[in-house]
């Protein structure tokens, strides 16, 4: 059990360092959209790139962070009864709700993506628009990443609420 449990600290760890790497990008995506306003409208330039790169970034804040998020309990939950519930309830619900629709859910976006994320790294796919940025293939990267890294994060999940339900550990640390 104490591999599990060790297995189930450095998946959290990973996904806590990136989702503390990736949030940093909301700064910077916050800095490019206003950029982008103040020369659109007050100097009349657009730059499709740096339009594009928002784009990028605002993906990659959702989708890298998602796992992250997961990690902090932060993702909306149905509430009415959940707060009600023991801490070995709540693990219960945590548990099967990980195993019966998280997973699969992942693991389904990660076969489905696959060769649509290889195709565009294959071709080395850019942006349609005329100077727009020449790799798309990266930004549907985000898709596989996305689901990894949040398919491992439910792995961690479910390492975490067994050993409550099956192994009597009592504690809900945030990691």
């Amino acid at each position: 059990m104490q591999g599990l449990y060790s297995l189930h600290i450095a998946i959290s760890s990973f996904n806590k360092v990136l989702g503390k790497l990736v949030s940093y990008l909301t700064l910077v995506m916050a800095l490019l959209m206003f950029s982008v306003v103040v020369l659109r409208y007050v100097f009349n330039v657009g730059w499709i790139a740096m339009q594009e790169s928002v784009t990028y970034l605002h993906a990659a804040v959702f989708l890298v962070g998602a796992a992250y998020t997961y990690q902090q309990d932060g993702h909306v939950r149905v509430d009415v009864f959940y707060r009600q519930f023991s801490e070995r309830r709540k693990a219960m619900v945590n548990f099967f709700g990980t195993l019966f629709f998280l997973l699969p859910t992942s693991i389904f976006i990660t076969v489905v993506s696959w060769d649509y994320v290889i195709e565009s790294w294959a071709n080395l796919e850019g942006s349609r628009e005329s100077g727009g940025l020449p790799f798309l293939y990266v930004l549907k990267s985000f898709i596989l990443v996305f689901s990894i890294t949040l398919s491992l994060q439910g792995l961690s999940e479910l390492i975490k609420q067994g050993s409550i339900l099956f192994g009597g550990k009592a504690k809900q640390e945030k990691q």
